[in-house]
C-alpha cells in the first residue's frame, strides 16, 4: 500500500519542476520550458525513497530522453547511490506532466502547472496518447450528468444540482476549432464559457473545487491528462467522464498495445485511476485559479501548491518559501 507519508516527498518534486520552468516564463520558448521542467522533475524524483515506474509521461523511450513511459525512477534506481539497495522501497506507478501548459508558460499566461499522480502498482490506467472526450464536474453534479447527454441536458442537470440558473454556470472549454459546435451549443443555453488556450487538467481540478467559479469542463483533450484529472477527482470527490477518440487503425493498434480493446467505453475516475491509495501533487508555474505562480525574490523563491490524497482523505494547499541558505536571509510575505 502507498505510504501517505510520501506526499511531501512528491511535493518537492513538483515544486522544483515548477521553479525550473518558471525561470523561462514569458521567453517564448515552449520547448525550453518543457525541457527544464522535465530535467528538474527527473533529478528530484531519484531522491524519493520509492521503486517507481512512469506509466504516463513524456512519450515512448525513443521519443523522450527521460520520464518516458516505462522508465524506472526513484531512489531504488538512482545511479548516484553506490552499493546494494538494502531497503525495500515501495513499488509505485507514476503519471507526470512536468509542465502542463507549455504555451502558457512560454507566453506568461495563467494556469501553467507542474503535476504528478502516484498510486500503488496498477493504480493508474496506461492511457495511449490520443484525444479523449471529457466531461468534468464537481461532487454535487457527478451523478446527474452523462457523456452521452447533450450539453444542454448536462447543463440543466448541473444547474438543478447546484440550485442555480443556467446563466449562472461557467463552463471551461479548450479554444480549438474542433469545439466550434460545442461552444455554440453551450452559448445557446445561456451558460457562460471560459475559453482556454491550454491546461484542461488545471481547469478540471477547478471544476471540482467549490468557489472556483468553474462548474464544468467539456470537450476533447489529451488522454494522459485525463488520467491525471481522474487522480485529482478521486481526492476531490468530483468526477470525470471520458471516452477515447479512436478514428484510425493506427489509433486502434495503440490502444490494443496498452490492453484496451473496447473503444467505446465511457471511463470514470475509478476506471482511469483505480488505485486504493492515490497521491496527487501540483505546483503553480504561472498564476492560476487555485494556485499562484512561482515568485522570485532576492533571497529565495515562493511557491503555491496543492497536495492531495484519498486515503486518508486529505487536501492541503501549501505556500512554501525556498530560501537560498545565505546568512541573514529576509523572508518576505
Amino acid at each position: 500500500m502507498l505510504d501517505s507519508n510520501l506526499s511531501l516527498e512528491f511535493l518537492r518534486v513538483v515544486e522544483q519542476a515548477a521553479i525550473a520552468c518558471a525561470r523561462t516564463m514569458g521567453q517564448g520558448d515552449r520547448h525550453k520550458s518543457d525541457q527544464v521542467a522535465v530535467e528538474a522533475m527527473r533529478r528530484v524524483m531519484d531522491t524519493v525513497p520509492i521503486d517507481g515506474t512512469i506509466v504516463i509521461g513524456e512519450g515512448e523511450r525513443d521519443e523522450a530522453p527521460m520520464l518516458y513511459i516505462g522508465e524506472k525512477v526513484g531512489m531504488m534506481h538512482a545511479k548516484n547511490i553506490q552499493g546494494p539497495r538494502l531497503v525495500d522501497f515501495e513499488a509505485v506507478d507514476i503519471a507526470v506532466d512536468p509542465l502542463e501548459g507549455t504555451n502558457l508558460c512560454a507566453t506568461g499566461a495563467a494556469n501553467a502547472i507542474a503535476v504528478l499522480a502516484v498510486s500503488e502498482k496498477g493504480g493508474l490506467l496506461h492511457a495511449p496518447d490520443l484525444y479523449m472526450e471529457k466531461l468534468v464536474v464537481g461532487p454535487s453534479s457527478k451523478n446527474a450528468v452523462s457523456l452521452d447527454a447533450t450539453p444542454r441536458e448536462n447543463l440543466q442537470a448541473i444547474a438543478r444540482c447546484l440550485g442555480r440558473d443556467l446563466e449562472d454556470l461557467v463552463v471551461t472549454v479548450l479554444d480549438r476549432e474542433r469545439h466550434e459546435a460545442l461552444i455554440a451549443e453551450i452559448r445557446a443555453t445561456g451558460a457562460r464559457i471560459r475559453l482556454i488556450g491550454d491546461g484542461d487538467l488545471s481547469a478540471g481540478i477547478a471544476a471540482a473545487v467549490v468557489g472556483s467559479g468553474v462548474h464544468a469542463v467539456m470537450g476533447t483533450g489529451g488522454a494522459p491528462e485525463g488520467v491525471l484529472t481522474a487522480a485529482a477527482m478521486r481526492c476531490l470527490h468530483g468526477e470525470i467522464f471520458a471516452r477515447l477518440v479512436v478514428k484510425t487503425p493506427e489509433h486502434e493498434a495503440r490502444c490494443r498495445a496498452m490492453g484496451i480493446s473496447d473503444f467505446t467505453r465511457v471511463y470514470r475516475s475509478h476506471d482511469l485511476a483505480p488505485g486504493k491509495r492515490i497521491i496527487f501533487a501540483a505546483t503553480g508555474v504561472t498564476d492560476g485559479t487555485l494556485m499562484r505562480g512561482v515568485r522570485f525574490f532576492g533571497d529565495g523563491t515562493r511557491t503555491s501548491s496543492v497536495i492531495m490524497q484519498n486515503d486518508p482523505h486529505l487536501v492541503r494547499f501549501i505556500d512554501s518559501i525556498h530560501v537560498d541558505g545565505t546568512k541573514d536571509v529576509k523572508i518576505r510575505f
